[in-house]
């Protein structure tokens, strides 16, 4: 196969579009391994890129400039032991650290990409619901950014740069490949999920959480596939530079063996919930007072840092992402921390995450919140311990429920994170006990949540709104509303002879068609126009037309095909043949805004209901029976039913019935048919069909 057919294959290859069975298409699955790998590579790589950032600025302004390095977790190359944050070399040089880092954050953010502000999940969720793109110096910013933020003792995580970096990346080449609306979505929630779930080295989490973290109630389903491909891609590549092993340690043999303990559980789902609501409502109070400040936009982050030099004075564990405390907080460290300190812990650093992030600063807030969750945890089993029977041994299980219980019911991602905090801490034990903490913590937490660009449903949200608000077009293809072709243009036509015939044909643009029968572009009014009067006599199609053609396939259905000429800002599109990779592009006709208008409004007037069937390749249609159709007082072994069709079930008044041969369709009874796709036409035909009325005598 030589360069140019790989070209073409890969050039077709990206345009196909999502049918009714999508990823069962072996060539749809194909096109997302490809683009899955791609984006999960760049996950990888980024993550590398990200994580070595931030173990050099806290190298440098942490360990160099103050003399102190706060604990890491025991997968990444956790310390022994806890050092004293006063016995630094410089420890008085704290405020001054945090203030210029995030002074350089804020200057880098505000000046290069204002939109990088805060954290990075958030504004990618928005991305994917508005159909917005990433801008290319987005994931650099971020990153750049917020490692600054986090080496400088800022509290913020790394997962928010993480997931902009790789959508991001998904937002490029979704630009690059041209792909549609629907998949450039698809593409960027992929990004999410790979950058997230390379990091935290929790690629199953990472993907559902893709899916998840979206909606508020519902799901992304489309996005799964895909994300896992691109997760596994990201993780391998982050776990063959970073290790195998999860970030953190647990105890051995920790697991769930006592049913009584599940009371505990249920007081810390509550505790979860509440704090998780503090959590929400601090952090946005603090960000809404940040913003009502009269100060230039960059200036504000030194503010924040400022402020959170001076509390990590007095408290240093609400420093930097704090997962090293989770880690000393798992074992019997926990017992060397004085008790004010575990107990202020989870407050302070909801006011320091606030100071960093609300302030305008750069970084993730996702894991601030499991750092809290997992303090809540060590909280309630320092003070119940020697108190309550039956409590674990270890504060290790209460530190993992909290984790999950606190940041799952705020960020409306139960499932997503118990899996993410089971693959960090590589125990799958406990989930069976997070299960009940985190159901009780997302029911107290009810409709607020940490990311404000979350929507309720698929229903609520413009990536949907076609689809959810006119269902009836899901239902029906292009096939159905699609125009022959009635006129064409050669890619050697003059464009003084094209020029003409759209006058008289008062067409806005004709496909242009090579000799082989393949579409090879679009000439519409505006592109000859903007050739010189004098020189359409000798200039060609060709030349004047534009290649890169919006085209929908016959099984393609009206709510994508409305949509992507919305989209784009056209009222037509050719409908080419889906057959084949490498086939022709023959053009079947042309689909516009009207004609979807008007098919709809034909179907929606008719007395006829058209639904999805329940096996593929079927649709139900439910119809009330008049006088004179073919069916009206009919028995159902003598009504000649077109093939391919089934009698469903009958309504009469309010009796549902089952139907047999023997049954007789009456007059105003509501029937259901189950038709195959292709003698759908066949059945509209049969019961559009009325009998004459007889006409009394002499009339």
């Amino acid at each position: 196969m030589n360069a140019s057919a790989i070209v073409t294959f890969l050039r077709r290859l990206f345009h196909i579009r999502r049918g009714r069975r999508s990823f069962e298409s072996p060539r749809y699955l194909l096109k997302w391994l490809l683009i899955s790998t791609l984006i999960g590579l760049v996950a990888g790589v980024g993550a590398i890129a990200f994580y070595a950032a931030i173990h050099f600025a806290t190298d440098f302004f942490l360990g160099r400039l103050i003399g102190y390095l706060p604990p890491s977790p025991a997968g990444e190359g956790g310390q022994t032991t806890v050092m004293s944050f006063w016995s630094a070399t410089r420890p008085w040089l704290l405020p001054v650290v945090t203030t210029l880092g995030a002074l350089i954050s804020g200057i880098i953010v505000f000046n290069l990409a204002p939109e990088a502000e805060g954290h990075g999940t958030d504004a990618a969720i928005a991305a994917f619901h508005e159909g917005k793109a990433i801008r290319a110096r987005i994931p650099l910013v971020k990153l750049v950014a917020s490692a600054i933020t986090i080496g400088t003792g800022g509290s913020a995580g790394r997962e928010g740069p993480a997931a902009q970096i790789s959508a991001g990346f998904g937002s490029i080449l979704a630009n690059v490949l041209r792909l549609d609306v629907q998949d450039r979505r698809i593409a960027l929630a992929t990004g999410i999920g790979a950058g997230i779930g390379a990091i935290f080295r929790a690629p199953l989490g990472g993907a559902i959480l893709a899916a998840e973290i979206l909606y508020k109630d519902d799901l992304e389903v489309e996005t799964i596939i895909p994300a896992l491909m691109a997760s596994i891609i990201g993780y391998s590549v982050f776990g063959a530079w970073s290790g195998w092993q999860p970030i953190f340690a647990t105890p051995p043999n920790l697991a769930f063996t006592s049913p009584p303990q599940l009371l505990y559980y249920v007081v810390l789902g509550v505790l979860c919930g509440l704090l998780g609501l503090l959590y929400a409502r601090g952090f946005y109070g603090i960000t809404h007072i940040f913003h009502r400040l009269k100060l230039p936009k960059w200036f504000k982050p030194g503010i924040g840092g400022l402020l959170v030099g001076l509390i990590g004075l007095v408290m240093p564990q609400a420093l930097g992402m704090g997962y090293g405390w989770v880690q000393v907080s798992m074992g019997a460290g926990l017992l060397s921390l004085p008790l004010w300190v575990i107990l202020l812990l989870p407050f302070a650093k909801i006011l320091t995450t606030g100071l960093s992030i609300g302030s305008g600063g750069s970084g993730g807030i996702f894991g601030p919140g499991m750092v809290i969750g997992g303090m809540v945890g060590a909280c309630f089993w320092r003070l119940c311990y020697h108190v309550f029977p039956g409590l674990p041994a270890t504060p290790a299980p209460f530190v993992i429920v909290g984790m999950m219980a606190l940041f799952g019911g705020i960020a409306h991602a139960p499932l997503a994170v118990m899996l993410m905090v089971a693959e960090m801490t590589g125990n799958l034990s406990m989930l069976a006990p997070a299960m009940i903490a985190v159901g009780i913590a997302t029911i107290l937490v009810g409709g607020t949540t940490m990311y404000t660009s979350q929507v309720p449903t698929r229903a609520d949200s413009p990536a949907h709104r076609l689809q959810l608000s006119f269902p009836l077009l899901s239902t029906l293809s292009v096939q159905k509303a699609m125009q022959p072709l009635m006129l064409r243009f050669a890619p050697g036509q003059f464009l003084s002879q094209a020029e003409v015939l759209l006058g008289q044909h008062k067409a806005s643009g004709v496909p242009v068609i090579d000799q082989a029968g393949n579409l090879v572009g679009v000439l519409t009014m505006a592109d000859i126009e903007r050739i010189p009067r004098e020189e359409r006599a000798q200039r060609f199609v060709n030349e004047a037309m534009h290649n890169d053609v919006l085209t929908f396939y016959p099984d393609d259905t009206l709510d994508e095909a409305l949509e992507g000429l919305s989209t784009r800002r056209v009222s037509w599109a050719p409908v080419i043949d889906a057959e084949g990779l490498t086939g022709d592009r023959s053009v079947l006709g042309l689909i516009s805004v009207a004609d979807i208008v008007h098919l709809y409004r034909e179907t929606v007037t008719k007395d006829v209901r058209r639904m999805r069937g329940l096996v593929e390749g079927t649709v139900m249609i439910e119809t009330t029976i008049e006088p004179g159709m073919h069916l009206a007082g009919v028995a159902l072994r003598e009504a000649q039913l077109p093939p391919e069709t089934l009698v469903v079930s009958i309504r009469r008044s309010s009796e549902l019935l089952f139907p047999r041969g023997s049954s007789v369709i009456e007059p105003g009874d509501v029937v259901t048919f189950m038709v195959s796709i292709k003698a759908e036409e066949q059945l509209h035909r049969y019961l559009a069909w009325r009998e004459a009325p007889v006409l009394p005598a002499g009339d």
